[in-house]
């Protein structure tokens, strides 16, 4: 298995870049989005991820568990034969696990991210097992402000913590600025 993580700053080319890897590394692509179309504006966005995307992919559409989609394609024939596993992205996968409805009620926060976190410790066990080459994206949040909301600083921190995981685990992790790679290891 060969991973890489690309980040990098909003607009910065991560996902074409990582469709352009994924084009050369794999013939038989797994993409995982993990997008949801809450408003039209993101219905629009996910219409054009999708149509970038070459017909022999295969796109699996989960907004949290992603250790339980890469049981189901290491355990399931129907996806013996993908050769690379696509993540995108785990920014979005982050802000799906926050409470929005409860972001006043911080108590919550400390089990939220121990839940989150044993959750992205699950999807590296999980890579770690498959063959598939995977490239995961993700958005750097550390290099701005500090937000001034609390729930903006949860989430800051969450992502944080998940893209330090995420590094530690995978092989490569290329760093994008306007469109272009830097490798930082």
């Amino acid at each position: 298995m060969k991973s890489i993580f690309i980040t990098g700053g909003a607009r910065s080319g991560k996902s074409r870049f990582a469709e352009k890897e994924a084009l050369k590394k794999g013939h038989n692509v797994i993409y995982i989005a993990t997008a949801q179309a809450l408003d039209d504006e993101m219905a629009h966005r996910i219409r054009i991820h999708k149509k970038r995307r070459p017909d022999n992919w295969t796109t699996v559409e989960e907004p949290r568990y992603l250790s339980k989609v890469l049981k189901k394609i290491r355990t399931d024939k129907k996806y013996d034969g993908h050769d690379t596993v696509l993540i995108d992205c785990m920014a979005l996968l982050v802000s799906n696990w926050l409470p929005l409805e409860k972001a006043k009620d911080s108590k919550t926060w400390d089990d939220l991210r121990a839940d989150l976190l044993e959750e992205v410790e699950a999807m590296v066990d999980e890579m770690k097992r498959m063959q598939q080459s995977f490239i995961i994206v993700s958005n750097e949040v550390g290099l701005g402000l500090v937000p001034e909301y609390p729930l903006g600083r949860l989430y800051r921190d969450l992502l944080g913590e998940v893209n330090q995981i995420v590094a530690a685990a995978t092989d490569e992790v290329l760093f994008m600025v306007s469109g272009l790679p830097m490798k930082l290891k």
